[in-house]
């Protein structure tokens, strides 16, 4: 079937036909003529239902495209649509269908939107550069504490008529035994 006959029988415009064949959407014959059965099922597994026109014709119920009409999509994609829908009480099981992976991007984009917004007023930050602030804190704090029995030590023996020195140690490996401790503990970064 020749490229405008096979537009006049889907009630659309040749170019539509042309546009749909250079983008993927229905396969062409080495010849450049159309098989209807193929480009049917191959045109409404392809189509947008939101941006389907009323005068288009539907396609046999009965026939199923061959194999080769086919692409294949990736497993990781169909995964990632049946996880979003999931996330969302969603049903995603079966195959996937055009207004399912619809619908997943529709979730996706709206995620995305309110994650943008969220940095642009400043409830969300930067993980890379939190850690990094988290982990300078932690070094001050650390260093801090290390440096403080030699600061403290004098004061403290004069207080308690101790030798300065002695002090001075007996504070160093309380507070070294002291971060120590503190090292031990666990941060989940996830």
């Amino acid at each position: 079937m020749s490229i405008r006959a096979y537009a006049r029988s889907w009630g659309v415009s040749h170019v539509a036909v042309l546009k749909a064949a250079k983008a993927g959407r229905i396969p062409l014959e080495p010849d450049g003529s159309i098989d209807p059965a193929k480009a049917d099922a191959a045109w409404d597994r392809s189509t947008d239902p939101s941006k389907a026109k009323g005068t288009a014709k539907p396609a046999p119920k009965s026939t199923k495209p061959p194999p080769e009409a086919m692409k294949p999509v990736a497993e990781a994609a169909v995964g990632s649509v049946r996880e979003t829908l999931k996330e969302q009480g969603l049903p995603a099981s079966g195959s996937v269908t055009f207004v399912q992976a619809r619908t997943a991007h529709e979730i996706a984009k709206a995620h995305l939107a309110r994650l943008r917004l969220q940095r642009m007023k400043g409830e969300l930050v930067d993980r890379s550069r939190a850690i990094a602030t988290v982990f300078a804190l932690a070094r001050r704090e650390r260093d801090g504490w290390v440096q403080w029995p030699a600061r403290a030590a004098a004061l403290i023996a004069a207080e308690l008529h101790v030798d300065p020195h002695r002090c001075e140690q007996v504070l160093e490996s309380h507070v070294r035994r002291h971060l120590e401790e503190l090292s031990e503990i666990g941060v989940d970064l996830r």
